[in-house]
């Protein structure tokens, strides 16, 4: 069984919230492993309060929380497209589904993933739960862990009902939006469908309907989380070498996508 995934793509600051929350990461059922990158578990209890920011990957979540001053609730949260804060108080807990690029759609095989897209809506609304309370309560209630990935996996398994069709185009996407993530030689999308004996609007097809966002999209959102792990990692990143290395035609171009998503410049970010 392969373990999650170790790096903290996507978070920023990860050292400053590791100090204050408990973070984990842990494996669904078999069965939804082709379509569920992995579970993510996060529990707080704050004397100050704290914000926390995420660059977001371009896949859809299920998010199970439950605040201070709030019972607990579940919600669809499609790709986001812009950075995500959330503040943290008291004593709190969240319990996460991270889906893989494109593996959401089996589990709503009647809508397109730009359904979600920049969207967070209520468990009941999404899959029409009329025990949405119950279900929050019976994955946010257990203090043991492992019963608390048993009860992630017992409201995902049944989700999962899509046709062949629908399974075969979403693993396709899946292994389309991964070959992004991991081939750093992929710099133009129509270059990239063309190496997958694909139209360019076959691919942007695609990634709307299973995905939520353009290819493009997604090769610009990958090569800026690397480039923000490298920069919080790294105290002398060689900028200009890093941005022929992820694919930049330069050093300016790198530094104008950084920006635009987190607001401020790799260097001021770094610091």
């Amino acid at each position: 069984m392969a373990a999650p995934r170790r790096d903290t793509r996507g978070i920023v600051d990860a050292p400053g919230l590791f100090t204050r929350v408990q973070f984990r990461r842990r494996t669904p059922a078999a069965p939804l492993r082709p379509y569920v990158e992995h579970y993510w578990l996060i529990d707080w209890d704050l004397s100050e309060p704290y914000a926390t920011h995420v660059v977001p990957h371009p896949c859809v979540n299920i998010v199970f929380q439950r605040y201070a001053d709030r019972p607990g609730f579940g919600e669809v949260a499609g790709a986001g497209q812009e950075v995500f804060a959330q503040q943290l108080a008291g004593r709190g807990r969240v319990c996460g589904v991270q889906f893989r690029p494109g593996g959401f759609r089996p589990f709503t095989p009647e809508r397109p993933a730009t359904d979600w897209t920049d969207r967070r809506l209520p468990l009941a609304t999404a899959f029409g739960h009329t025990d949405a309370d119950a279900t929050a309560a019976a994955v946010l209630e257990p203090d043991d862990e492992d019963a608390r990935v048993a009860a992630l996996d017992a409201v995902l398994t049944p989700l999962l009902r899509a046709e062949p069709r629908v399974l075969d185009q979403a693993r396709l996407a899946m292994r389309l939006a991964d070959r992004i993530r991991t081939d750093r030689t992929i710099r133009r999308v129509a270059d990239f469908a063309r190496s997958e004996g694909m139209s360019l609007r076959a691919l942007q097809r695609l990634f709307a309907g299973y995905v939520g966002v353009s290819p493009k999209w997604v090769v610009l959102r990958y090569r800026v989380h690397e480039a923000l792990e490298r920069a919080a990692s790294d105290a002398e990143v060689d900028w200009a070498a890093l941005a022929a290395e992820l694919g930049y035609s330069d050093q300016a171009h790198l530094i104008r996508d950084v920006t635009a998503t987190v607001g401020v410049p790799p260097t001021a970010y770094a610091r």
